[in-house]
This record gives structure tokens, sequence and C-alpha cells, in this order.
């Protein structure tokens, strides 16, 4: 890994929380401890506790996930700036990640960002009644052929629509659970295989709207600063820096799909030669090897990993 070189740094979305993710870096560092608390502090609740301990089923709950993830990622990046001078091309988030990216640039403060994600989470969970609506995971398939089976499954009434762009043939569908179902027939008839995840909502369509429009209140009051460097947008995969633009990708996106491979592309084409990944888990150093393969991704989330900057 080249600091040198042109890299960027990567943070990762909901699906990538554990229990006990973030502890040993805590207990290693004193600025990742610190990290957890300002979270406690800005909730007023212990997600570190959460984090740590768990339950799992308290942690998968979306409210409680974002925030985790978040702060997670804060912290390693936290460790990492003690440990070097970390001058990125361009930072990118999947999803939820967005935020992260956003408070390692400047743009958001930390304490802002954990509450906003909170907030975002619960609006997310509550925006569609349980049982309504469902994402799909489909494989194999091209995305102009899945956009025209989503439009063939949907109706007046119930709609599919891409959800997330991951890459790697594989694409994330969400929508009425009738419409979604519809869609996983005719993409097993297509020759693609679809495989129906268990999640609690269904993000990233237009479902969302009640979630966007609560985000867009909470988003009035909060500040955001200069950036050090752009943030490539998941709802367009270009790199912005111009700080009025900010609550509006954010808005748009809860409701928007999650353009990943276009934005892994749009770095590598800036000239990104490397990655630098923060927060628990490998997540992101899977989806870029199939984006782009020449462009490695380094985690950075337990204290081993961590040895490279100290050497």
């Amino acid at each position: 890994m080249d600091l040198n070189a042109d890299y960027a740094l990567f943070f990762p979305g909901q699906g990538s929380q554990a229990v006990g993710m973030g502890k040993e870096l805590a207990d290693a560092f004193a600025v990742a401890k610190a990290t957890f608390e300002e979270a406690d502090d800005a909730l007023g609740e212990s997600i570190s506790k959460l984090c740590f301990e768990g339950p799992d089923e308290a942690l998968a709950l979306t409210a409680n996930t974002q925030p985790a993830i978040l702060t997670c990622s804060v912290a390693a990046l936290r460790v990492a700036r003690e440990l070097t001078d970390l001058k990125p091309k361009v930072a990118l988030g999947h999803s939820l990640g967005e935020f992260s990216a956003l408070v390692a640039v400047g743009a958001l403060e930390f304490a802002d960002a954990v509450r906003l994600v909170r907030l975002r989470g619960q609006a997310m969970q509550e925006a569609v009644p349980a049982g309504v609506g469902a994402m799909a995971a489909i494989i194999g398939m091209e995305l102009e052929e899945l956009e025209a089976l989503c439009a063939k499954a949907s109706t007046t009434d119930e709609a599919v629509t891409p959800a997330n762009e991951n890459g790697g043939s594989q694409v994330v569908v969400a929508g009425h659970a009738g419409a979604v179902e519809r869609l996983c027939d005719l993409a097993e008839e297509a020759d693609g295989r679809a495989i129906p995840l268990n999640v609690s909502a269904p993000f990233h369509c237009a479902l969302m709207a009640p979630a966007a429009q609560r985000l867009a209140e909470a988003l009035e009051a909060v500040k955001v600063g200069e950036f050090s460097a752009p943030v490539i947008a998941n709802v367009d995969a270009e790199p912005n820096d111009d700080p009025s633009r900010v609550k509006a990708l954010l808005v748009e996106q809860v409701t928007s799909r999650v353009r990943w491979e276009a934005s892994v592309r749009k770095a590598f084409h800036m000239g990104v030669q490397s990655g630098l990944e923060f927060g628990h888990g490998k997540v992101i150093k899977g989806l870029v090897r199939r984006i782009e393969r020449s462009l490695k991704v380094t985690p950075f989330g337990s204290p081993s990993d961590f040895d490279v900057l100290k050497a």
C-alpha cells in the first residue's frame, strides 16, 4: 500500500455489523475509545455497549445498526490519522457509508452524523409496515435486462426497482413484496439467480419517501462544512465537494438506487490506485474486487490491521 500514490477512503454500509465490532480497537487505542464515548454522548445511550456486547437482535435493528457502523468506521479512521497523515484523492461509502465519508472529509461533524443516521434508521424502519416491502439480490443478469423485468413485474399498485448496483453482476432490488416476488420468478426464468433477502424494510426505493422527508427535516438544523477531499455520491456516482449540495444528495439517496459499481469505477478513472477501508469486516474489499480487480483495498478495523501504518 503506497500512501504516496492516489488512494481513496472507503466506508461500509449496513450488513457489515457483528457483535463485538470495535471492542478490540477501543481497548487498544485511546482515540477509538473516545470515539465510542462521543457517540454515546451524542445519542444519550450506550451504542458502544451494543457494539461490544450485543445482543445481536438489538444490533440488527436498523436504527441501531446505522450509528453503530458509522461509529466503528470513524473510530478506525481516527486511529489511522494518529499514525499517519491521510491525504486521499476522494472518499466514498456504500449507502450509510456516505455519511462516514462526509465525516472523513470534514463536511459533517461526527456527533451530527451519529444523530442523523440514528434518525435515518428509525425513519427507514417505520416508513413501510412489516410485510409490505421486500428486497432480493439478483445475480447473473445485465442491468438493462433486469430493469426491463422490473418494469414487467410492476403494476400501478406495486413496484419493484433496482436498489443497489453492487457490481459483479449483482443487483439488489426493492419494492412491494408482491412485485419483488414476481421479479424473482421472472429473473429465474431468464436464467438469473434470485435470492430473497431477510431485511426489515425495502431500502433505496420509492417506498422510502416518508423517511426521506424526515431526514430532510433533520438536516435543516445541521451545518455542512468545507471538504478536504471530494466524496463520490451514491445517487449520481460523481465526486462532490460543494457543501450546498450535500443535504439534497443525502435526502435523494434514501429513495434512489446506490450506484456503487459506477462510483468505484469513477474513483478508478480519477486515478485512484488503492483504497483504505475503515470499519468492521472486509465487505468493501470484496465488492471492489468484483468491480475493478486492479484497485486493491486494505481493510482497517482491528488493531493488527494498523501495523502497516505503524511501520
